[in-house]
């Protein structure tokens, strides 16, 4: 073997050991080890809390290079549920999710940036309602490892708050009822 030919060797055995690939996940929405929900003020009373049964994503994690992650999520809001079924209909309705004209929500992200091991932001585009802003919400790396059936999981929660009418969500619920809370964890399963 020449000098050339070691070099390269060397210099290649570096760069494979020095470079990883991300693993991908699926969020389980099988086994529902996943969530999608949100509260919201009633009244300045209490709190009104439902969420989406319907919703599917992936991501990319390492957790040596965390801030290189990626994820996307669909989010099916006719599946809102608020364990009330005319109040469904109501949230349901033009002036709120509106679910006839926009039957889907996506998220897309753009930016993790991880201030510890265990707590970060995720920035990315979220299209509600017909309209796409890009957030940033709180994130929380729960954690990892083997489950019993021979699978690898990771899991997330992440915590935002959205101002109703940003996304053209205009019914008057009151004024402690502007914003609302969206509270999204998953668990993903390494593919």
């Amino acid at each position: 073997m020449n000098i050339k030919t070691t070099l390269l060797a060397s210099t290649m055995g570096t760069i494979l050991a020095t470079s990883t690939i991300a693993a991908d996940y699926k969020i389980d929405t099988d086994g529902m080890h996943a969530s999608v929900l949100f509260k919201i003020s009633h009244l300045g009373t209490s709190w009104l809390r439902g969420g989406f049964d319907k919703f599917d994503g992936t991501f990319s994690y390492d957790k040596d290079h965390p801030n290189d992650a990626k994820i996307s999520m669909n989010v099916d809001t006719t599946s809102v549920n608020t364990n009330h079924a005319e109040r469904n209909i109501h949230i349901q309705a033009p002036g709120l999710l509106d679910t006839k004209e926009f039957a889907n929500a996506t998220f897309s992200s753009t930016k993790f940036n991880w201030e510890s091991d265990k707590k970060g932001t995720l920035t990315g585009t979220l299209k509600l309602h017909g309209v796409e802003k890009t957030v940033t919400m709180n994130i929380e790396k729960i954690g990892e490892g083997k489950d019993p059936w021979g699978g690898y999981r990771v899991g997330f929660e992440g915590k935002m708050t959205l101002k109703l009418a940003d996304y053209g969500m205009t019914k008057n619920l009151g004024p402690a009822s502007q914003t609302l809370e969206l509270i999204v964890a998953i668990e993903g399963v390494r593919q």
